[in-house]
């Protein structure tokens, strides 16, 4: 089965360099979906689950990662996603996830606040944040990862 190299490099760390055989990535705008021989694209990262098939010498796999806002470039046969953050789903951990989500829940934009509509923007993010970690460790869990 065809396959292209996939990084995934956050500021602190290179998480992965492996070759795969599709890719499923949150952008800002929506998913998008990436095979070998795909054309070159530079997109804006959002956030949410990034999945990666591997091929069968790899086990025919798949890993799973939160992954949340940076840029993606497909060009040369390599995926190279560089994310402000990134966590693999199996070090999500449900409970902590559950408590970052009240936090989240629990904040509110302050009265001082220079300006109360980016306040708000992040903390709506946050909670979307906690909420999707939340998710995914959910699914992973279910599904024995």
């Amino acid at each position: 089965m065809p396959t292209f190299n996939c990084r995934l490099v956050t500021p602190n760390a290179e998480l992965l360099s492996e070759e795969v055989t599709y890719a499923n990535v949150p952008a800002w705008d929506g998913l998008i979906g990436f095979e070998p021989g795909r054309a070159p694209i530079v997109a804006r990262l959002g956030m949410g689950e990034l999945r990666l098939d591997f091929p069968a010498d790899k086990g025919s796999g798949s890993r799973h990662f939160f992954i949340d806002q940076g840029f993606l470039k497909m060009g040369d046969g390599e995926l190279t996603i560089l994310a402000e953050k990134a966590t693999p789903a199996e070090e999500l951990v449900e409970q902590d996830a559950r408590a970052e989500l009240a936090e989240a829940e629990a904040r509110q934009v302050p009265e001082d606040a220079p300006d109360r509509g980016v306040a708000m923007d992040r903390i709506t993010h946050e909670r979307n944040a906690a909420k999707e970690k939340l998710r995914l460790a959910q699914t992973i869990k279910r599904a024995g990862i």
